[in-house]
């Protein structure tokens, strides 16, 4: 009788060249032409609509090694760094999506505003000007 002493089998082959996923990854600042942007809407074939730290929103395209890489999935409220266009304004190429500890790191170093990443609609201040005022409609 042949007894399993617990090597082998499918699982096993898988985990053997596995890293674990603790790969570092340097920060990336925004440099010239380039812009913090948060992901609004994705509208398919590689294009999705950000608002950048500017306040504009903008039709971006995501790179082609980003759409090969099946570890750069973007989603609805991600944050990418944004390469402007100079001949388009309405219109960039996402360069780099930034990770949930990588967003922190970008707020504790001053480099983004923690406003924006909750609320990216609204202006930096709190204060809001418009205010709706209804009136009473008489009925007959």
């Amino acid at each position: 009788m042949v007894l399993n002493s617990g090597k082998g089998g499918k699982g096993c082959r898988k985990m053997k060249n596995s890293t674990g996923g603790t790969t570092n990854r340097t920060l990336e600042f925004k440099e010239a032409f380039q812009q913090y942007g948060l992901v609004t809407d994705m509208l398919g074939n590689g294009r999705c609509r950000c608002v950048c730290s500017d306040s504009i929103t903008r039709l971006c395209m995501i790179r082609g090694n980003m759409r090969k890489g099946s570890m750069n999935r973007i989603f609805k409220g991600d944050l990418v760094l944004v390469s402007l266009r100079d001949f388009q304004d309405s219109k960039a190429d996402i360069v780099h999506l930034y990770k949930p500890e990588e967003v922190r790191s970008l707020i504790n170093y001053k480099e983004l505003d923690e406003a924006f990443v909750k609320n990216p609609t609204r202006s930096n201040d709190d204060s809001i000007d418009e205010f709706v005022e209804f009136s009473e409609i008489e009925t007959i």
